[in-house]
Parts: structure tokens; C-alpha cells; sequence
């Protein structure tokens, strides 16, 4: 076993050479969570009680539209940013109009996740859709930088 700590210092660069790709991840996970809501608003899939009546323009059906769109394109990483932040707002919107009125602490009023979707959602939209998304091979097809290195052509 090393004492001088380069085997430490490896593994760190290793480790934070990986956030990038972590940040992918975390963008496709949240955006397949989110999609249930809108398929379950607009599809009727999964089938819940509470959505059963939504139509199309209602707000429920607006929210429902986002919510699908938005999520699509937060899975592939199209227009991340914009497309997060539009999201994080609906979330903010859906915290303080349909949660925050039953009580105020989140955990009695049902909006963990409203609020927890708002924040990744906000976070996001300064981020970056990270290397595996489809604006990231915009940026290389433009010969921009991505991750902080340029680019070279295949």
C-alpha cells in the first residue's frame, strides 16, 4: 500500500473526472421520473384516480403537456437548459398553488417531490444537459467546447 499519496489522488481525479457523466445521469433518471407524471395525466398510463378526469385544456392537461414535452427532451438532453427551467417554474407553480395551501410543511402537504423536481429541474437549466446529451453533439458538430476541452472532429 502506497503512502504518498498518489494512489489517493488518483482516485480522486478519477472520481471527479466521472461528473460530467454523473450529470447525464442524473438528467435522464429525473427526466424518466417525470415523465410518469405527464403519462399519467395525458395517457392514462399508469392509471390513478387522482388524474382520471384530466382533459387536455384543462390546467391539469397544460401541466400534463409540459410535463410530457418537457420531459422527452430533458431524457435526450434537447435545449436542456430552457426546457429545465420552463419545468422547474411549472414545479414551483405546482408547490405553491396545489401543495403549499394544505399546510406548510412539505412533508404533510405532499410536495417533497414538487419541491425536489424544482430544484433539480433549476439546477439543470444552469448545468447543462452534460456530455451525453443530444446539445452536447450539437456543440461538437459546431466545433464549441464541451466539458471544457475543445473538440476534435471525428
Amino acid at each position: 500500500m502506497s503512502t504518498d499519496g498518489r494512489s489517493g489522488m488518483k482516485w480522486a481525479e478519477t472520481y471527479v473526472s466521472w461528473a460530467p457523466y454523473v450529470l447525464s445521469l442524473l438528467r435522464i433518471m429525473t427526466g424518466l421520473l417525470f415523465l410518469q407524471y405527464g403519462m399519467a395525466k395525458l395517457l392514462k398510463f399508469p392509471a390513478m384516480p387522482l388524474f382520471k378526469d384530466v382533459t387536455l385544456f384543462s390546467l391539469l392537461g397544460l401541466a400534463g403537456t409540459i410535463e410530457l414535452i418537457g420531459s422527452v427532451l430533458v431524457i435526450l438532453g434537447l435545449f436542456t437548459r430552457p426546457v429545465a427551467f420552463i419545468l422547474a417554474g411549472e414545479m414551483a407553480f405546482a408547490y405553491f398553488f396545489g401543495h403549499a395551501p394544505q399546510g406548510f410543511l412539505p412533508i404533510l402537504n405532499g410536495g417533497n417531490l414538487a419541491i425536489l423536481f424544482c430544484f433539480v429541474f433549476f439546477y439543470l437549466s444552469f448545468a447543462g444537459g452534460g456530455p451525453w446529451s443530444l446539445d452536447a453533439l450539437r456543440k461538437i458538430e459546431r466545433g464549441e467546447l464541451v466539458g471544457g476541452r475543445q473538440r476534435q472532429p471525428l
